[in-house]
């Protein structure tokens, strides 16, 4: 019978003692790198676990956190839940996931029933239909650690960390006008989310600086950020049936900018000739899709990763914390065909 590697099998084998290679594990300050080093790399090679039960009875906790998100068929959360997992198994936490299918009510509904169920932390995306915080605040009032990624609110003092989205979204509608589209709208999610408010900020901001009056009439915004196909479909033909219709659009969401090629397809609608399309999408289907498509890809892995570790400090801190970070990360626009150089018109 297989018999799992403990800390005291590895404080044998590399010559320290228990205290060392748990502290080791813990990333305590007080260990040096090259100690940490070596018990981590041979704490993986063994396939070290701890053990759950164990800790949660010496330090009175569950050793799990939760994750509130809006759906984890979104490529976007599914990498994000990854980074997540990838750095809580490795401290010894378990992962707990829910999601609100952009509902404020079920998003309430998961989050009392989580914290009821004594786990540790939340890692929290708001919901698209969610502009009142009390279900967090009450937590946040009694030291909850609750850490915000993605789409995050600014009513609450706690870590944060988002991509850098009123860039993504300048360098993508840049990209359009570029490429010779003047007439770019924008499909976006419920318009109080901080992803579409700085998503429209910088898609506003490379049409100013372009000498591109803005339009209004060109803004539409999906409410449940792609989730019901109606709603898309009839904020692309209310765009398409406008007089003065659009030469492109910027999609601004994961779900939006898939569903949006469907969509045009479906209308017979040819990408780029006709309409060109480019939006944010961490699909690795994107290059496969006919035509390739253009988006904006935001470190999802990463920001599960960095969000955890922020969480697990907020956890393990022996004082209060008072002090927050806002992290931004970076993204990155991919070129592709569905925003190809405009073509000029047939005299």
């Amino acid at each position: 019978m297989y018999e799992p590697i403990t800390i005291k099998d590895i404080a044998k084998a590399l010559g320290l003692s228990t205290s060392t290679v748990s502290r080791a594990l813990r990333g305590s300050y007080e260990i040096s790198a090259e100690t940490k080093k070596l018990v981590v790399e041979y704490a993986e090679q063994f396939n070290y676990r701890p053990n759950p039960i164990a800790l949660s009875l010496k330090e009175r906790r569950s050793r799990s956190i939760a994750v509130v998100v809006c759906e984890i068929a979104n490529n976007y959360f599914s990498q994000a839940i990854n980074g997540i997992e990838s750095v809580a198994y490795n401290r010894g936490y378990h992962v707990i996931i829910s999601q609100s299918h952009e509902s404020y009510e079920r998003e309430i509904v998961n989050v009392e029933h989580l914290a009821s169920r004594s786990v540790d932390g939340l890692l929290v995306s708001l919901s698209a239909e969610t502009n009142q915080f009390d279900h967090y605040k009450n937590l946040h009032e009694k030291g909850f650690p609750i850490v915000f990624f993605d789409r995050i609110t600014d009513e609450i003092e706690t870590h944060k960390v988002v991509a850098d989205n009123y860039q993504g979204a300048y360098n993508v509608t840049k990209h359009l006008i570029n490429a010779g589209y003047k007439k770019i709208a924008h499909l976006t999610s419920a318009a109080h989310l901080s992803i579409s408010i700085e998503r429209l900020e910088g898609y506003k901001a490379a049409l100013r600086d372009n000498k591109i009056p803005f339009n209004d009439k060109y803004v539409k915004n999906c409410n449940h950020g792609g989730m019901i196909y109606n709603e898309q479909e009839d904020a692309i033909k209310s765009l398409l049936n406008l007089k003065d219709k659009p030469d492109a659009i910027f999609s601004g969401g994961d779900k939006l900018t898939v569903s949006c090629l469907a969509v045009l397809n479906e209308l017979k609608v040819k990408v780029p000739d006709e309409v060109a399309l480019a939006g944010f999408s961490n699909s690795p289907l994107v290059e496969l899709m006919k035509p390739g498509l253009t988006v904006v890809k935001q470190p999802a892995f990463e920001m599960g990763q960095t969000a955890t570790e922020l969480l697990i400090k907020l956890i393990e801190s022996k004082r209060p914390v008072t002090e927050f970070e806002k992290i931004v990360l970076q993204t990155e626009v991919f070129e592709r065909e569905s925003s190809a150089k405009k073509k000029p018109k047939k005299k």
